[in-house]
């Protein structure tokens, strides 16, 4: 540890802390990512750059007999000299998937893993897994989304919103399911449409027969979707870019599906898509297609399959829930190799596993993703603890298994009797990848192979965590303080900086060391105790407490960080209730916002990023699901918005947003600020030119962390917002 010197400027605009979380894409550069395993478990594909600051991902193979890498593709190696052209498809896909890196950032396999196709600089590329031989397919520019057929003759890809094919040797080169001449772009096939990798977690749009004869593929109609404008006010002399956005109570995208053979002719699925307009899923197995549908309203699902013969669909299963039925549990809805459906249920206040409609988990078990089916073993990640996740096995005749014990956030891939475990704990930053081998039922070997580790390049944060995690008041609501490494039993009481998400989509408080903790203890570095805490509507603690914000998103999950702040203060008397801020970014920016606005007793001064201030500005997927439909419950909207609440103002707030985010559009700050004004309520506004919804990966975050350091030191310490006394050094780790 190393105090600042009295009266010397805090380096808080390039601090090497925030510089490093940002140039390693939040650490996540040069760790193993996206793990493929061979069915025969004879080799382990995965994806990892060369450096923890490198972007660019790199395609290896391990041998887990042997624990020898081998690089397959290397973009620096394939492209030369020439620049790694990113077309705008492939630059919305890596958005919406929260994709960072650059490089190779995706890719697909044939059933054997022996070939693997990706996309680099909108250029298509196959490499064989065994020898490592690595072409480029002469296919039409950009590609999109490659995917080689299972038995590995063909590659499909998207190019100009057809779904085309072409051999694995280069040849036949074809459209199979293509917009008619005078559809326009706004028709294509085989790519998501906004609500699907935005809203509902479905990030794929085609997926091949068993055979490699057939294709099944969405066909996305937007043509009756509202257009929206976004352009750029520090640049006047480009024209906005134009999206086609379904707003809430507005018109979706028609979305339907077809099956395509390779000669391009196609049959359409058919389905009650009047009663069923969204598509959460859909899959091609060794039974046949099938597809999910879903309400308007959200609170009806139904998994049917499909005939390829002529389309016609039949009842597998189906859901209902009087507020809304959940749709992201990935791997879900799947089929054992006997035809059992596996899915989910919500009952008991747990989301359970379940097989033909039984539940095979035990109540209070949480369900959180299936990750493999092999034969009649159903490999998944659950936990009864919400800030742990596990790996548990499932056999008919067996029942469940837990495969992970050390608390943390587990997860895997599996195949061949091979389980490659990710692991991330509360001791060590980052992610710990290895590969062990499983018995002929899924469980751990007892005598079998050392597990081999998976190099790890990742840089090792500058910051040591000072952190207690605890459970709260009477909801028992989990919690992480952070308090400053040099701070003392006896010194002076601290500002109270809350900092949650606290929304539907995301946990910050689990059992691992993520990004986000090193942020928090960066900002706790600076002289402040910071508090996260995971309240209503948050997942991992089941379907009743996922549920209780509908119809009031903002009501129970203020009152939840209330709560946490009032509970967690009187275990630490060295918090300081006068002087309380909140920062957030998305959920956790309305929610800033909400506080002061709303709880001006117990929030002082709130930093508010990218927040979505009329719930009415954003897709109708996402926010019909917590609030309904708008012309049933026009209530809702208001009671979760805040642009009535602007005359209640008496607390410094400072707004944030990128001028080019198309998940939460700037109209929202923008409005907000101008109701503002109008009531006469002085707020400070910061316009981030040219940024999306993601946090920029370059010195502009720390630059705008370090703003709101400033705002907060201002508002909340009274001290020049620049100066660090001595009293609160900065404490950084080589």
């Amino acid at each position: 540890m190393r105090p600042a010197a009295e009266g010397t400027v805090a380096d808080t605009a390039v601090s090497p802390l925030l510089r490093q979380v940002a140039r390693t894409r939040r650490f996540t550069l040069g760790a193993p990512a996206r793990p493929t395993v061979a069915p025969d478990g004879a080799r382990v594909l995965f994806l990892r750059s060369r450096a923890g600051d490198d972007p660019a991902g790199c395609l290896w193979t391990l041998d887990p007999a042997t624990g020898t890498e081998r690089l397959l593709a290397d973009p620096a190696g394939l492209l030369g000299d020439a620049a790694d052209e990113v077309p705008p498809e492939e630059r919305i896909r890596r958005e919406r998937a929260r994709q960072q890196s650059a490089g190779i950032t995706d890719y697909a396999t044939d059933a054997a893993a022996r070939t693997a196709a990706f996309a680099l600089s909108g250029q298509l590329w196959v490499v064989d897994t065994g020898s490592g031989a690595v072409r480029r397919l002469p296919a039409r520019q950009p590609v999109v989304d490659p995917r080689p057929s299972p038995d590995g003759r063909y590659v499909a890809y998207v190019c100009g919103g057809a779904l085309r094919v072409i051999g694995a040797d280069g040849g036949g080169d074809r459209a199979v399911a293509a917009p008619g001449p005078a559809e326009g772009p706004d028709v294509f096939f085989g790519l998501p449409e906004h609500v699907a990798s935005e809203s509902m977690n479905r990030h794929r749009a085609y997926w091949w027969a068993p055979d490699g004869e057939r294709l099944l593929t969405t066909r996305v109609d937007n043509r009756g979707v509202a257009l929206w404008y976004l352009a750029d006010p520090a640049d006047p002399a480009r024209p906005p870019r134009t999206i086609r956005y379904p707003r809430v109570g507005t018109a979706n995208a028609d979305v339907t599906l077809w099956i395509a053979d390779l000669a391009g002719n196609r049959t359409e699925v058919r389905w009650d898509r009047a009663g069923f307009e969204y598509l959460p899923a859909a899959g091609w197995d060794g039974h046949g297609p099938f597809a999910v549908v879903l309400s308007r309203d959200q609170r009806s699902l139904q998994v049917l399959a499909v005939d390829p013969a002529d389309g016609s669909t039949g009842l597998l299963a189906e859901r209902h829930d009087e507020r809304w039925v959940e749709l992201l549990v990935p791997g879900v809805p799947a089929r054992t190799g006997t035809g059992r459906l596996v899915d989910y249920l919500d009952r008991n206040e747990t989301r359970h596993l379940t097989f033909d409609g039984t539940p095979v988990t035990p109540d209070g078990l949480q369900l959180h993703e299936v990750l493999a089916v092999d034969g009649e073993t159903v490999f998944f990640t659950a936990a009864a603890e919400p800030t742990e996740r596990h790996v548990w096995r499932y056999r008919p005749g067996q029942g469940v298994r837990r495969l992970t014990e050390r608390p943390g956030v587990h997860s895997g891939a599996f195949g061949g009797g091979t389980f490659v475990r990710v692991t991330r704990t509360p001791e060590l930053p980052g992610s710990h990848t290895s590969v062990h081998r499983l018995t002929a039922d899924g469980s751990p070997e007892p005598d079998g192979p050392a597990p081999v580790e998976i190099r790890s390049h990742a840089q090792r944060p500058l910051l040591h965590l000072r952190v207690e995690s605890a459970v709260v008041g009477r909801r028992e609501l989990r919690t992480h303080l952070f308090l400053p490494s040099w701070h003392r039993a006896g010194d002076a009481p601290l500002p109270v900086l809350v900092d949650p998400y606290g929304g539907p989509a995301m946990q910050k408080v689990l059992a691992e060391q993520a990004s986000h903790a090193f942020v928090s203890q960066w900002f706790a570095e600076q002289g402040f105790a910071v508090l996260v805490a995971d309240g209503a509507g948050t997942p991992g603690r089941g379907p009743r407490w996922e549920k209780e914000i509908f119809g009031d998103l903002l009501g129970p999950t203020l009152d939840d960080q209330v709560t946490a702040l009032h509970a967690t203060a009187e275990r630490h008397p060295e918090l300081d209730l006068g002087r309380v801020g909140i920062r957030g970014w998305s959920f956790g920016g309305i929610l800033a916002a909400a506080a002061v606005l709303r709880r001006p007793d117990v929030f002082h001064a709130a930093v508010s990023g990218a927040p979505l201030t009329d719930q009415r500005l954003y897709d109708a997927c996402w926010k019909e699901r917590f609030l309904g439909l708008p012309d049933r419950y026009p209530e809702h909207y208001e009671s979760s918005s805040l642009l009535a609440d602007a005359p209640k103002l008496s607390r410094p707030l400072l707004l944030v947003h990128g001028l080019a985010d198309d998940n939460v559009f700037v109209t929202g700050t923008l409005r907000l600020s101008a109701a503002l004004l109008a009531a006469g309520k002085p707020h400070e506004v910061l316009p981030l030119s040219g940024m999306t919804h993601a946090a920029p990966a370059d010195d502009t975050f720390a630059r705008l962390l370090g703003h709101q350091l400033d705002f907060l030191r201002r508002h909340l310490t009274g001290r020049p917002a620049t100066t660090t006394p001595a009293s609160t050094p900065l404490a950084y780790f080589n």
